[in-house]
């Protein structure tokens, strides 16, 4: 046993920095990683963790430091999770479709010290060295970091001790700071303390009732805040074992199905896209009923379809769970249960959380009315990271403004109706339109660019760019995608891009963008090939 502490006298877990403290003392020989044929205990993770935190420290980094993580599914991305808090810092996950320009931006913004990373994304990584000065360490696991100017932390810490490092750490520090796209292009951090998240987890197992005994099946990215919270925190706090693929692609390959049979998940959290494509996988009613072992099925990152949830209901005999998150609430706001889902909504507030509609004046509206959705509790953040004014905004009186727009039936389940801000989700990932138009902006003979969405089948969003142009200038489809290629991340591109003559505008000449949305549902205008 790593510690002297016997079982009954190990407090539960405040921080980030103690959980796999307290379950390696609880649950040491517990299976708790599985990735392809690797196998980590608590007790391993633990002491793997207690080294590299080690290595962070004699590098000086220090309490309250943002260090950075772009790197694939892996152990080796959960083992930096919990290093960075035993160390004392932040941890920064960050988005590994992003583009240089869009790693510096948060690398800057945050000022980090350190990243980890992967031999992957070393191009990446050497452009934002450049941009940014507060960069000092390149941390990887890779056995060829040397060659490419990082530092193998595996084998900085074979001196370090296993032990973990004493640093007084409180519950109300910020743990992890989560950058979400602005209205304005550039991404506000919403810093999460280890309070928001150690009580997100403690809300999640009072209203899904998972304990150590489940397996998660863990394939969204771990950067974002839906994987990040109910996949790595919520089974890690419990004791719980973690399944890792290394993409959601491994879904439509035989590992799938062989993980099913030997690995036995019973938790699985996805977003419709998947679960429309479990509808459609071909899997015989004899394998659903006696050897499919995932039990809940959670759902968000976009809305669900109806048609998805009643065909996954009928093919498998259980709901999808669906619920309502923001990276500013840790991530969750509402949820349905297994016991009383109803389709169509997010279920009702999260318990632990008080939920409201309110109106411009925010003032509650009669129930079944339209207004906007504001969230109150423990999992609410601290703020926006350097933005006071943003923060100001969001947060009043305790209340968090999500800027999303729904209704609540007289049994308290929420409806999601719309975005107050023209917020895009793309596989359960933040676009915002006016990024992308500024970008189209830049292109030589563009006058006006508008840039929706139109919801598919598969309850995803497709991205589409309407554009007017100098009659004079020659701009194609071809040429637009090849310029935001080069300067944003490939889910944010448009699916198609038109150049209609005339674009539906206010009196003050401001593009009507719902006037244009609903333009493209009736088929008045041009809107998916």
């Amino acid at each position: 046993m790593l510690f002297k502490k016997k079982r009954d006298e190990i407090k539960a877990p405040l921080t980030l920095a103690d959980i796999l403290t307290y379950q390696s003392v609880k649950n040491g020989k517990k299976k708790y990683l599985y990735f392809k044929d690797i196998v980590y205990t608590y007790e391993q993770a633990e002491k793997i963790c207690n080294k590299i935190s080690r290595v962070l420290a004699f590098s000086g980094i220090r309490k309250g430091d943002r260090v950075a993580i772009m790197m694939e599914n892996s152990p080796y991305f959960i083992f930096s999770i919990f290093a960075i808090a035993k160390a004392g810092g932040i941890v920064v996950p960050v988005n590994t479709f992003l583009k240089d320009k869009e790693v510096s931006y948060i690398i800057d913004n945050c000022e980090a010290s350190a990243i980890f990373t992967s031999e992957k994304f070393k191009g990446i990584i050497s452009k934002v060295k450049e941009d940014c000065k507060c960069l000092q360490y390149v941390f990887s696991y890779d056995d060829t970091a040397e060659n490419w100017g990082a530092q193998n932390v595996l084998v900085k810490d074979r001196n370090m001790s296993e032990l973990p490092l004493e640093i007084e750490i409180d519950e109300q520090d910020t743990a992890v700071i989560i950058y979400t796209s602005g209205t304005t292009g550039n991404p506000k951090g919403a810093m999460l303390s280890h309070s928001n998240l150690i009580n997100m987890v403690k809300m999640a197992s009072v209203s899904y009732k998972m304990d150590h005994k489940d397996r998660f099946l863990l394939f969204l990215p771990m950067f974002h805040i839906y994987s990040f919270e109910v996949t790595i925190m919520f089974p890690s706090f419990l004791g719980a074992s973690i399944i890792i693929l290394e993409s959601v692609m491994d879904l439509k390959t035989k590992k799938f199905r062989n993980i099913l049979i030997f690995k036995r998940p019973t938790v699985m959290a996805a977003v419709p896209t998947v679960y429309s494509a479990l509808v459609k996988a071909k899997m015989p009613k004899l394998f659903i009923k006696f050897i499919y072992p995932i039990k809940i099925h959670l759902c968000s990152g976009s809305g669900l379809p109806i048609d998805i949830y009643t065909k996954f209901l009928k093919k498998f005999g259980i709901p999808l769970v669906e619920g309502y998150g923001l990276s500013e609430a840790s991530p969750v706001v509402a949820g349905n249960t297994l016991e009383d889902p109803r389709a169509g909504t997010v279920g009702r507030a999260f318990y632990g959380v008080s939920v409201k509609i309110v109106d411009s004046d925010d003032m509650e509206v009669p129930r079944g009315e339209v207004g906007e959705i504001i969230a109150k509790g423990p999992n609410i953040m601290q703020g926006y990271w350097k933005m006071p004014k943003e923060t100001a905004e969001a947060i009043k009186n305790g209340w968090f403004f999500t800027g999303d727009l729904g209704t609540m039936d007289k049994d308290g389940y929420i409806t999601i109706v719309d975005r107050k801000k023209d917020l895009i989700l793309v596989k359960g990932m933040n676009v915002y339109p006016r990024e992308i138009e500024e970008h189209i902006h830049n292109i030589r003979g563009v006058e006006a660019a508008a840039v929706i969405s139109v919801p598919n089948d598969d309850g995803d969003e497709i991205i589409l760019a309407y554009i007017k142009k100098d009659p004079n200038i020659n701009i194609t489809e071809k040429d637009v995608k090849a310029h935001l290629k080069k300067n944003i991340a490939n889910f944010k591109i448009p699916k198609y891009v038109y150049f209609p003559e005339e674009l539906p505008l206010t009196t003050i000449g401001k593009i009507l963008k719902r006037k244009l949305k609903e333009m493209v549902i009736k088929g008045e205008i041009e809107g998916l090939k």
